[in-house]
């Protein structure tokens, strides 16, 4: 057995989709279940929007790459975009309602059927409190009766809940990387247990310095990182990146405009990437992506 070979052997865990066959492809199937994807990117790079959309597809039937799935979606700073959660769900209901109202096989008593009540919505402000909220999310898990089981949780972003309470003190760096341990490895045990996906994102920093990687060590299958001209690299630093099972950068390039309809601007967009830092399951892909007013979407060049 070789490493080659093992990327040649089907990854065990069942995978949701993004919604789109060129995004799917690039991510051999979707987000796995079992593990804790990271996607990380400046902001504005669509970050949010890919978790809103895959959000929204995890309510699709196994048969259309879903995982008939409620989602837990904690969002850190800001307000929801719950105006972008809406514009999706309406794009996502015209193709999609029918069957996933047949998937329920409940159509008598869900013809109201509407993606956004699969959706659950939680702020979290901390670290503290969301290491403290995660006995409740097993309950909700256990518990829960709604139309459909939650399969996917979605942490957005969890660079936010480390922003401000840690100083660069020797102790404080402790700390931090004690509860990076606590978090993800409870998000583990809920993932293998309940067998979920779950998704966080992470934001960037600039980085300072020469050679590769962080600190000289390189981590995944790109030496340098560059979004908007600047080198950069994930926030949180090593001890984070051990913490999660996959690894996605969203690259953008303000120079590089390309065709499309963002927003409602009819001159173009910015171009943007989707890279694969490193997975147990994926050898190193890429592709270009454009965000428009229906979703997220792959473009085949």
């Amino acid at each position: 057995m070789t490493p080659e070979n093992l990327l040649h052997y089907p990854f065990p865990s069942q995978k949701c989709t993004l919604g789109c066959p060129i995004l799917d492809r690039c991510l051999n199937g979707g987000i796995p279940c079992n593990s804790i994807t990271e996607i990380f990117a400046e902001s504005g790079s669509g970050k949010t929007q890919l978790c809103l959309q895959l959000s929204l597809c995890a309510q699709l039937p196994v048969s259309l790459g879903g995982l008939s799935a409620s989602a837990l979606y904690f969002h850190t700073e800001f307000s929801f975009p719950f105006r972008r959660l809406h514009q999706l769900s309406h794009c996502f209901q015209s193709l999609y309602s029918q069957a996933v109202i047949d998937e329920a096989n409940c159509s008598s008593n869900y013809n109201n059927y509407n993606p956004c009540d699969n959706i659950y919505v939680q702020s979290v402000h901390s670290a503290d409190q969301l290491l403290d909220i995660m006995p409740k999310i097993e309950s909700f898990l256990v518990n829960s009766k709604t139309h459909f089981p939650v399969r996917l949780i979605v942490i957005d972003s969890v660079a936010a809940l480390f922003r401000s309470e840690f100083d660069n003190t020797s102790s404080d760096l402790r700390r931090r990387s004690l509860l990076f341990f606590k978090i993800s490895g409870k998000l583990k045990e809920l993932a293998k247990r309940f067998n979920l996906a779950v998704v966080v994102t992470n934001q960037v920093v600039d980085f300072v310095g020469s050679g590769e990687g962080v600190n000289g060590v390189r981590i995944g299958n790109l030496a340098s990182l560059y979004s908007s001209g600047r080198r950069v690299c994930p926030a949180l630093g090593l001890a984070w990146a051990s913490c999660v099972n996959s690894r996605l950068f969203l690259a953008r390039d303000e120079n590089g405009m390309v065709d499309g309809d963002e927003g409602s601007s009819p001159c173009g967009q910015t171009k943007r990437r989707l890279h694969v830092v490193f997975a147990p399951h994926l050898p190193y892909s890429s592709c270009e992506l454009v965000i428009k007013r229906e979703g997220v979407f792959g473009v085949d060049r």
